[in-house]
């Protein structure tokens, strides 16, 4: 059986799967029954500084996108920090780590960007055992106004400044998390490895508004009729959080850089994907929301499973294997070529792909053929975009099939040259011209 024991700079857990800080994780009665679920660790509820907290609205907190059989695809909230008192949650995170020694236990924190405010804040959060801290320098609602959150995050320079400080006031690992709310994910993480971070944690929240009541002409969720910017997150934003991750991992000035890796992981599969892509850990929100804590166990089993009919032993042996194949696209092999193929047997004469290819792209499908309906690619007009593939209802009923070298492409007239070739060299490039001359 695959061992799924998680080793995150220095932090240990029984498995991979850690429930993100939020509304999940914001007091001991709820991360208890997280642990009791078999989820290896916990982000606490973030922590703002001593003193009076902050409030959040007491009406509703939460808009959503979803899907045509009402499956959650995203979900908007407006809710802020943690809103119960600094010293009840350093209790409680201290029983709860004293409860469950073999799970991981970070304490988030927000304060103002301000040394004394940080220097202030780690020997309280120290005391509780905690196993490291996460800077939340995402939240890009409420937070922000004043300051923190997304405002410090959106800025290398402060990111640098606070890390620095963390690791001058701490023992504890520095989990630095990122917001995407900005334009080059690169620079943040760059910055945070420069002030010493221990690991990067992403994505937090996507700035958003999902939805307006057209009845009272506000942005959902509505509240006593107004509606505020809120933080995106869920399915929808997974392909934005495995960009980014992946952008940092392979990035020559943040390679090996740990990475926590956030943004719409629901199923094993996600987890994997996330991974592969470099990161050492997953951490979960929107389908521990949506679903409740028990779905863990999926996620678990299905990566246990599939890892061992892989033939992968430890976690080690699949992080980061998939970076080396992500690259940009000048440097995609432009004589690959491949082109759609449509099982017949399996084809349920729906006509999807041949609208989606006669009225968007290259009509390359047929409807009729011999005076009955009848779906066919035809060769001499595919160029193998594989839109058909994705909007067929019927799995692997069209497939792309790549053509073998030295095989003729009907549609260009050419034979497929075996050597690589990409856009760098490719003779119309202009700038692969002007090098040339």
């Amino acid at each position: 059986m695959a061992d799924l024991r998680n080793n995150f700079v220095g932090i240990k857990s029984p498995n991979p799967f850690w429930l993100a800080s939020a509304p999940p994780t914001d007091k001991a009665y709820n991360v208890e029954r997280a642990f009791k679920a078999g989820w290896g660790g916990v982000v606490w509820k973030t922590l703002g500084e001593e003193g009076p907290p902050v409030v959040n609205v007491n009406g509703p907190r939460y808009g959503a996108i979803w899907g045509a059989d009402r499956r959650l695809l995203g979900l908007n909230n407006i809710e802020l920090i943690t809103d119960r008192d600094l010293y009840t949650n350093l209790r409680e995170m201290k029983q709860v780590k004293m409860n469950w020694p073999d799970r991981a236990l970070i304490a988030s924190i927000m304060v103002p960007c301000e040394e004394q405010a940080w220097k202030s804040i780690l020997p309280l959060v120290e005391e509780t055992g905690a196993d490291g801290i996460e800077l939340n320098f995402g939240c890009p609602h409420g937070m922000s106004e004043r300051g923190m959150g997304s405002a410090v995050g959106q800025v290398p320079e402060y990111i640098e400044m606070v890390v620095r400080w963390c690791k001058q006031y701490t023992r504890m690992p520095v989990i630095t998390k990122l917001t995407p709310n900005i334009t080059d994910i690169r620079r943040p993480a760059r910055a945070a490895k420069a002030g010493g971070t221990d690991a990067v944690s992403l994505i937090n929240t996507i700035n958003s508004i999902v939805s307006v009541d057209l009845d009272n002409f506000a942005p959902n969720p509505t509240v006593g009729g107004k509606g505020s910017h809120g933080g995106y997150c869920g399915p929808a934003v997974k392909p934005i959080a495995l960009n980014m991750v992946a952008e940092i991992a392979r990035d020559p000035e943040t390679y090996g850089l740990p990475i926590s890796g956030i943004g719409g992981i629901t199923t094993w599969r996600d987890a994997a994907e996330f991974l592969v892509l470099g990161a050492g850990n997953v951490q979960v929100c929107t389908a521990a929301m949506t679903y409740g804590f028990k779905i863990v166990d999926e996620m678990i089993s299905g990566l246990s499973d599939w890892m061992d009919e892989k033939g992968h032993r430890t976690l080690d042996d699949i992080t980061g294997r998939a970076v080396p194949n992500v690259t940009d696209w000048q440097y995609l092999n432009l004589n690959y070529v491949a082109k759609a193929k449509i099982d017949q047997d399996a084809c349920i004469k729906c006509g999807r792909c041949h609208i989606a290819c006669e009225d968007t792209s290259h009509q390359a499908i047929t409807s009729v053929v011999n005076g009955l309906r009848h779906f066919e690619v035809i060769e001499e007009e595919c160029v193998g975009c594989n839109l058909c593939v994705n909007v067929c209802p019927v799995e692997n009923c069209i497939t792309m099939e790549p053509l073998a070298a030295g095989t003729l492409d009907k549609r260009t007239g050419r034979v497929v040259d075996p050597n690589y070739a990409n856009w760098t060299t490719h003779p119309n490039n202009p700038m692969a011209r002007q090098a040339a001359e």
